[in-house]
């Protein structure tokens, strides 16, 4: 195994991790952006109130695309798995 294949194992990993992750990070910014838009016009700054929307959106969103999700990670493990004789 060269330096090569290495790096390529690992960016092929950070880019799967980058994917997966997208979609919650995402919607949790947005959510976050709307929440801070609305304390700002009413000044009112719960702190509370931003923890709650986004913890609801994340589990939301996670229930959408838990199984794309797994599906993508199972796909890249046994991508990952199948490549180990070549190594």
């Amino acid at each position: 195994m060269d330096v090569g294949q290495i790096t390529n194992l690992m960016r092929a990993g950070i880019m799967q991790v980058f994917v997966l992750i997208a979609p919650v990070l995402g919607a949790a910014l947005i959510i976050g952006l709307i929440v801070a838009i609305f304390q700002a016009t009413t000044s009112i700054q719960e702190q509370t109130l931003t923890f709650l929307p986004k913890m609801l959106t994340i589990l939301a969103v996670l229930a959408l695309l838990g199984g794309w999700m797994f599906a993508e990670l199972r796909d890249y493990t046994i991508t990952l798995f199948r490549s180990i004789p070549s190594l």
